[in-house]
């Protein structure tokens, strides 16, 4: 597979796929698109990308088939389903799925695809929304050296840290330990400068003196700024998360391991999304009072 001749079809027009698939573009990838609803991808079609009005067809133009989906069941449908990518895909193509799923499911995505020749990494993302704008995700990948080597380019033009975890699967896991790291770092920060306010101290000032010590962090300076402006419009939805924490959840009962402060912000994250599924994730700090 040429570098000059790779073609890429792009499913999945959210949030974050519609910014990465227009950075594919800029990039000079020839790309070709699929979303429901079709708005999104006459968006797309504006900024030079070829609209397909069904998947089987997509994959059976395409080099390189990107899922960016939000679940497993979305997945299983769009890849496995009938009239899905494993029914169009060609022989010696392959198909990188950016969502963020169960690592059980990604290694039989994997497995029915190799049946059918076809190359699979998993491959899902941080950064949120700007990071998907500014092509600066993390990108945590799973699946075979010689494919991961041989999709560089197209990471390249979608994230500045592209690391190998190890086989198919392994991206996931890499991705749930992101998701525990990022919801307790939330709610810690929510606790934190609600404290703060709580004891008449400016929650401004706090955020801007922890900045400067070994508290300092992404989360405190990114979602600190969204808690102390109340803008929880959302970059990453309360709902997702809670469901990417349900991922680690599981991952760990399977592997015998108790995770207690990932269990009980989960417990959060379900109580917020509960409330208000399409607020953004740091909106944890409302549910202090």
């Amino acid at each position: 597979m040429s570098e000059a001749k790779l073609s890429i079809g792009f499913i999945g027009l959210g949030i974050m796929g519609k910014p990465m698939a227009a950075n594919l573009l800029k990039a000079g990838f020839p790309v070709r698109v699929f979303a429901r609803p079709l708005a999104a991808a006459r968006e797309l079609e504006a900024l030079g990308a070829q609209v397909e009005t069904d998947i089987a067809t997509l994959a059976g133009k395409v080099d390189v088939i990107i899922t960016m989906l939000p679940d497993s069941p979305d997945v299983e449908a769009v890849v496995l389903g009938p009239g899905g990518v494993c029914a169009g895909a060609t022989p010696g193509s392959v198909h990188i799925d950016m969502s963020t799923i169960a690592p059980a499911m990604a290694q039989r995505v994997a497995a029915e695809l190799m049946v059918r020749r076809v190359g699979s990494l998993d491959a899902p993302v941080s950064g949120g929304e700007q990071g998907a704008i500014d092509a600066t995700l993390s990108i945590m990948v799973g699946g075979p050296q010689a494919t991961f080597d041989e999709m560089a380019p197209v990471f390249a033009a979608l994230g500045k840290n592209v690391v190998r975890i190890g086989e198919s699967g392994a991206g996931q896991t890499a991705k749930a330990c992101n998701q525990i790291l990022v919801a307790i770092t939330i709610e810690g920060v929510a606790e934190a400068l609600a404290l703060a306010g709580r004891l008449g101290a400016d929650p401004a000032k706090v955020r801007q003196a922890l900045l400067g010590g070994l508290a300092q962090s992404k989360i405190l300076d990114v979602h600190g700024a969204r808690i102390l402006e109340r803008r929880f419009q959302p970059g990453f939805k309360a709902k997702l998360h809670r469901k990417d924490l349900g991922i680690a959840e599981e991952a760990a009962q399977r592997a015998g391991l108790e995770l207690p402060a990932t269990k009980l912000v989960y417990e959060r994250m379900s109580e917020l999304a509960d409330r208000d599924p399409e607020t953004d994730h740091s909106a944890l700090f409302t549910l202090l009072g």
